[in-house]
């Protein structure tokens, strides 16, 4: 990975976690949240899209039974007994930033949704390091995908950690560029 690479998936991932951040303070979860439905415009400007099966929440939004979700992307809480939180997000969001590593790889490739189900429910199983991805964005990827709710970050906090990245990144490119 390139400092230049490096840069742009910070940009990205911490626009998107801005978008989140705010979709968290108005109490509302997205519960879909994955590269496909994040628009990117002029100048690379990301946009949190599709808020198809979003929700406003108070603490837990409980799913209708038999309702669709995108498993690759879901928390385990939220498979197991469809209890979407914004930490369910949060889970999604780490999948996301794997996606923007990985230039669009889907995640768990060549895996069936019940044997991932399996993996991640009974035996705590997370995807494995991206080729070439640098350590402090797997980091942050395994904050998301913490088993307990509880344990994962705040978009807040994701965001935080992004900008005090993009800062970094700015600053060693400035150094190699100058």
């Amino acid at each position: 990975f390139s400092e230049m690479l490096n840069r742009f998936v910070i940009e990205m991932g911490s626009q998107v976690a801005s978008g989140m951040a705010f979709l968290e303070l108005q109490n509302y979860i997205h519960r879909d949240l994955a590269a496909r439905n994040v628009l990117v415009g002029d100048n690379n400007v990301c946009k949190v899209a599709d808020f198809g099966l979003a929700r406003v929440f108070q603490n837990v939004y409980e799913a209708k039974e038999g309702t669709k979700f995108p498993v690759k992307w879901t928390a385990p809480e939220a498979i197991h007994e469809n209890k979407f939180t914004i930490k369910s997000d949060v889970w999604s969001f780490g999948i996301l930033l794997y996606e923007i590593v990985t230039f669009g790889q889907i995640p768990y490739p060549s895996t069936s949704f019940s044997f991932i189900i399996s993996l991640i429910l009974s035996k705590g199983y997370r995807m494995p390091y991206p080729l070439n991805c640098p350590k402090y964005l797997y980091d942050i990827m395994s904050e998301c995908w913490k088993d307990s709710p509880a344990d994962r970050p705040t978009f807040e906090a994701l965001l935080a950690a992004l900008l005090v990245l993009r800062e970094e990144c700015s600053e060693s490119i400035t150094y190699i560029c100058s």
